[in-house]
């Protein structure tokens, strides 16, 4: 595998971190190397397209910096350096617009998502509807504020909270079962996976056939839940705009899109 991973760091190696553009392996000469800022939730996908994007495209080494889609705006607002942003929400990537650090006209929508709760496959909570979220002593795990799959979740809870199905104390009595606030929805599955809760709130792509029969999985009906959408640009201090429409390109094409279908992702 050619293409190589920017892992985040703590702040005191960041900076080391993106002047060298990568870790393990590097370009090989003459080649041009494309960096992508990637929401954590793209990273089996991603990955996956790296892959196979270099191998049709011989002139290009992929540089994939996976991490929540508020940390990588944050570095891209601080200098970091990236050819191509893909979103978990359009929030971060429109707040960058707006500031000038992404080409407009290269900005548009790649792929949606939507949401669902999931429980270690022992279930050691005993959840089996939506309602047992707000059971008192539920340990639940979410996102944060900021990162999009954590912004989706407080959504939802919301319009339940307004439904009289779940009635107006649902979103507090949830929102004081979560026992930790993930900074990435990897950080959530994770949680979840290894029984340090009950139950997550994630994306319905983060349940795939690898990981399927570790998780019980209660369903998040249409009417309470959100459809998540991730838009791409590229990134206005880019040195290689032409490689980096290229890639975006075939993200968007036929190829692009198997990939992305085969993840779990709905395309727009």
């Amino acid at each position: 595998m050619k293409f190589s991973w920017i892992i985040p760091v703590t702040a005191v190696f960041l900076a080391a971190i993106l002047l060298t553009g990568c870790t393990g392996n590097q370009a090989e000469p003459g080649k041009t190397e494309l960096t992508v800022f990637a929401a954590a939730s793209l990273t089996g996908a991603l990955t996956d397209m790296a892959e196979t994007y270099e191998t049709s495209h011989p002139g290009i080494h992929v540089v994939l910096n996976f991490d929540g889609s508020q940390a990588l705006r944050t570095q891209i607002e601080q200098g970091a350096y990236a050819d191509v942003f893909l979103s978990a929400n359009t929030k971060h990537l429109y707040a960058l617009r707006d500031q000038g650090l992404m080409e407009n006209s290269s900005i548009g929508l790649f792929a949606k998502n939507k949401l669902a709760v999931i429980t270690p496959a022992s279930n050691p909570g005993n959840m089996t509807t939506l309602a047992d979220l707000a059971r008192p002593g539920t340990r639940l795990v979410i996102g944060t504020k900021d990162v999009p799959v954590g912004d989706y979740a407080r959504q939802i809870l919301k319009k339940m909270g307004n439904d009289s199905t779940y009635g107006p104390s649902y979103t507090a009595s949830v929102l004081a079962n979560v026992i930790s606030e993930e900074t990435t929805v990897t950080g959530v599955v994770t949680k979840v996976q290894i029984g340090e809760a009950d139950a997550g709130i994630v994306y319905e792509s983060d349940i795939t056939p690898e990981n399927r029969d570790r998780f019980l999985v209660i369903t998040i009906p249409d009417q309470y839940n959100v459809i998540a959408e991730y838009p791409a640009g590229i990134a206005g201090s880019s040195a290689h705009k032409d490689e980096a429409a290229g890639f975006l390109a075939y993200l968007k094409g036929e190829q692009g899109r198997a990939i992305l279908a085969k993840y779990g992702f709905a395309l727009p």
